[in-house]
């Protein structure tokens, strides 16, 4: 009965204290009327002075202390200065607007030459001490000295902010990546008894306003997106928050022209560089020079690509997988240029190899004509080195022919077989049979070589040009998921 009563009695006495203080600002409305000096017909002065006579900034400005102060925010993001993946720090400039009402600051327009709203200093008048939760900085905002009062108490405080906030950002599908960072307006102390929040306008136009924003730059704004919500830290006292979040996307081009053109360009001359003869050595420098030229490449951009400590964007990945490849073809190379070179001194090709790349590869990859068109070059460039070997050991043995006939006038005839010029003549031809003979053999060796090498290099080109395509397409297909997304 007691709290009732003590209940009622402050009510009483708030209200006689708000009648004594109605009663003062009419008679200072009068006696500012009939004033004489410089501010007899100042308007303006008149009210001011008439807003500021008995007001306490410092208290919250409810004539009945159960009533909350409802604070209606917006924000309209202006410009996106900096993404720093790095710190995972996200900087904006922004428009933020928000109003309450004051309910000591009213007054009837007829009093003042019908003045229905009027500028104050800010620093004279209660403001909601709401916060963004994300602060990290202080940025460098201008300092608007002045809120906007209307003759029914309504407070407008609208000015620009430059927001240093902490946000977590994902680049893992740099540079084709979307960020949602976001905004939490909270009163630091006052729980929701005291200030509530809500919004000037609709989600939905907020959702889909970008009239401010600069859009020329890397950074592209989707949407602003709200959340309303009531929370508690102790279960006791309950607060109120609004969070917006902050949805921009990276334009791509940039990157695009200047990392992943020159790549796709470095890794299809590599795919070119198949089509030089295994037996080339051009082919081996050539592939030497590609590694070479995608490292110093891949040190011009390694300034370009976010670095973060927890974790690698794809595009990162991508480089190192077609470095591999890069490594992985010269390796190839040096292999079958290995195979393939001196082929008549290396010992005859393996049973079980000339079955499974000469008689099963060939049937299962298709690639007998191709095998066949190499034998008969094989065939005709041996045939004529053998044709040319044999053309210069037959004139050899003619040589020999004729040195033995000019012998053969000059001596006594003789049917000996044992005779030293029969058996040199003999030996001769024995030596330039097993010569030819061992030579036959060689270019067979040489040609079975060349033949497997040839196969070796087409299998590995094949599974290698398999794996870059495969590859190609895979990280094609989700850039170009997460650049319509």
């Amino acid at each position: 009965m007691s709290a009732t009563q003590s209940r009622n009695d402050l009510k009483v006495s708030t209200e006689l204290s708000y009648h004594k203080m109605n009663v003062l600002k009419h008679f200072l409305v009068k006696k500012l009327g009939s004033s004489t000096g410089r501010f007899a017909n100042a308007t303006l002065v008149r009210l001011s002075e008439f807003l500021s006579a008995g007001y306490k900034k410092g208290v919250r400005p409810v004539k009945d202390w159960r009533t909350s102060t409802l604070v209606a925010i917006d924000l309209m993001v202006y410009s996106i200065l900096n993404v720093d993946e790095k710190n995972q720090v996200l900087t904006t400039y922004v428009w933020y607007r928000q109003s309450w009402t004051d309910e000591f600051l009213v007054w009837n327009p007829d009093d003042f030459d019908e003045v229905k709203q009027v500028s104050i200093p800010t620093a004279n008048v209660w403001v909601p001490d709401i916060l963004i939760n994300e602060f990290v900085d202080v940025g460098k905002s201008p300092d608007i000295p002045y809120v906007y009062v209307t003759h029914d108490g309504l407070v407008r405080n609208y000015k620009p902010i430059q927001v240093v906030t902490a946000c977590t950002l994902n680049i893992y599908n740099f540079p084709f990546d979307v960020q949602k960072c976001s905004l939490t307006f909270q009163s630091w102390l006052h729980t929701i008894d005291d200030i509530n929040i809500t919004l000037m306008r609709s989600p939905e136009e907020l959702r889909e306003d970008k009239s401010v924003f600069m859009n020329q730059g890397e950074w592209e704004l989707l949407h602003i997106l709200s959340n309303y919500k009531i929370f508690s830290v102790d279960n006791d006292d309950y607060y109120a928050e609004m969070k917006f979040h902050v949805v921009i996307r990276r334009r791509p081009l940039f990157y695009t022209v200047n990392l992943l053109l020159p790549s796709i360009f470095l890794m299809v001359m590599d795919i070119v560089g198949f089509y030089l003869p295994p037996d080339s050595g051009e082919r081996v420098s050539f592939k030497i020079t590609l590694l070479l030229g995608y490292s110093v490449f891949l040190i011009i951009v390694s300034d370009t690509l976010p670095a973060t400590a927890i974790g690698t964007p794809l595009i990162g990945v991508y480089f190192v997988v077609c470095m591999a490849l890069l490594v992985i073809s010269l390796t190839e190379t040096v292999l079958i240029v290995r195979l393939v070179h001196k082929q008549d001194l290396q010992p005859p090709v393996p049973h079980w190899l000339r079955y499974l790349v000469l008689e099963r590869a060939p049937a299962l990859f298709c690639i007998y004509k191709n095998s066949v068109k190499l034998r008969l070059a094989v065939c005709l460039s041996l045939s004529s080195l053998a044709q040319c070997t044999l053309h210069h050991t037959c004139e050899i043995g003619r040589q020999h022919e004729r040195e033995a006939a000019l012998l053969g006038r000059a001596l006594p005839p003789s049917r000996d077989p044992s005779s030293p010029v029969v058996s040199n003549i003999l030996q001769e031809v024995t030596a330039i049979r097993n010569f030819l003979e061992k030579r036959d053999r060689g270019n067979e060796v040489a040609k079975e070589w060349l033949q497997v090498g040839y196969v070796l290099d087409v299998l590995l080109f094949r599974v290698y040009l398999v794996a870059v395509v495969a590859y190609s397409i895979t990280l094609g297909t989700l850039w170009s998921v997460w650049q319509v997304a």
